[in-house]
């Protein structure tokens, strides 16, 4: 491999690592996005290690240090650099995928623990005194208000208890007011659903850009490596 070659693939590899941490950084700033805009992790307790804002900030944050590293290690032509970058990019890889695999796995699981969650923050809401469990009451009141439903599996979950958010018209000042029939459960699982879809989209997305910069690392590393130029 001559030097032109060299010198090509090693900027093409700064290139790439530059790009894989402008990745990472734009999924934090998408995960706080939605962390700040988002108001029902409250009712889905389960999962809060794995709500999509969560996992986004999580990963993106990995993603953006590791490859910071890769882009220092490449300028640099420093070979600890490149090694770490290459074993740390490596384990992220595996940990997705093993993610991929956790969801794909345990999806009715997940819908059991769903539905239990939402039973559960029902519960509370409907057993709460007026000032008690604020955060839960603005939370499901929000959910039902934006997808036009009541309860979990229908308005009887309240069992005579409908708080005013169920209400079908707006503004709602009749005492006896009439209320949205179908449950939110569906409605929130498909929002959820949704949001996981464009989550995975967006790690699958990071993956592929992380498997082209490995397979661009590993050739150049491997030259220097053998002809012990500049590499550290």
């Amino acid at each position: 491999m001559n030097r032109s070659t060299v010198s090509c693939l090693k900027s093409l590899v700064v290139m790439l690592h530059f790009l894989c941490w402008l990745c990472g950084a734009f999924v934090v700033a998408f995960g706080e996005f939605q962390m700040v805009h988002s108001r029902y992790p409250s009712l889905v307790t389960t999962f809060l290690p794995i709500y999509p804002s969560n996992t986004l900030v999580v990963t993106g944050t990995i993603v953006t240090c590791v490859c910071y590293l890769g882009v220092l290690g490449g300028m640099k032509e420093n070979r600890c650099m490149l090694i770490s970058f290459f074993i740390l990019l490596f384990i992220l890889m595996l940990v997705e995928l093993a993610m991929a695999c956790v969801f794909l796995v345990y999806s009715r699981e997940i819908d059991t623990y769903f539905e239990r969650d939402l039973m559960r923050s029902l519960e509370i809401y409907r057993d709460s005194s007026p000032e008690g469990n604020q955060t839960i009451k603005d939370d499901f009141d929000a959910v039902q208000y934006r997808f036009r439903c009541c309860g979990v599996h229908g308005v009887a979950d309240w069992e005579g208890h409908v708080p005013i958010s169920c209400c079908t018209i707006d503004p709602c000042n009749n005492p006896n007011h009439p209320n949205w029939e179908e449950g939110c459960l569906e409605k929130l699982r498909d929002w959820f659903a949704r949001n996981y879809l464009s989550t995975g989209a967006g790690v699958v997305t990071m993956f592929i850009i992380q498997f082209v910069c490995l397979s661009v690392t590993i050739p150049l590393f491997c030259h220097f490596s053998r002809q012990g130029l500049g590499y550290q």
